[in-house]
């Protein structure tokens, strides 16, 4: 199985933006956390991040027939980004959105999510560790059983 993990804008700044909302763990420690939970769980995995919608939508559409699962952290773009829901409607992998932080405990705005729409699954507040949810659920509910 391969799992194609997608983060929005700021993610990169994990450890740096609002420490006491995202926790002090930077986007490295993420990575490795990824990489390391795939490994154990037997899965490919690949990270991928950018700070521009069209990135996020073009990386998206590049998964079409190359992966089994998105796991999506489209971070602001989450509250914006029809064409986020909208890549991930047009490809058909089954994607599971993750928060860091719980959207809905923080401003009204925060609570709109336009990508969950077009995804199995959310996971959200549970620290870097929903990242790791997100894979195992993929895993046990979408990995081909031969």
């Amino acid at each position: 199985m391969k799992i194609l993990v997608i983060n929005g804008c700021n993610i990169n700044m994990l450890g740096i933006r609002e420490p006491e909302i995202y926790g002090h763990e930077s986007y490295k420690d993420l990575c490795d956390l990824i990489d390391a939970h795939a490994k154990d769980i037997g899965v490919e995995v690949e990270i991928y991040q950018s700070n521009h919608e069209g990135d996020l939508i073009d990386k998206i559409q590049w998964a079409y027939k190359k992966a089994d699962g998105i796991v999506i952290n489209p971070a602001a773009f989450t509250h914006t980004s029809i064409g986020l829901l909208d890549a991930i409607k047009a490809v058909g992998i089954p994607a599971v959105e993750v928060h860091i932080s719980d959207p809905n405990i923080r401003d009204d705005f925060r609570k709109i999510s336009y990508v969950r729409k077009a995804c199995v699954h959310t996971i959200k507040g549970h620290g870097l560790k929903g990242y790791t949810e997100a894979m195992d659920y993929l895993k046990e509910n979408y990995e081909a059983k031969s």
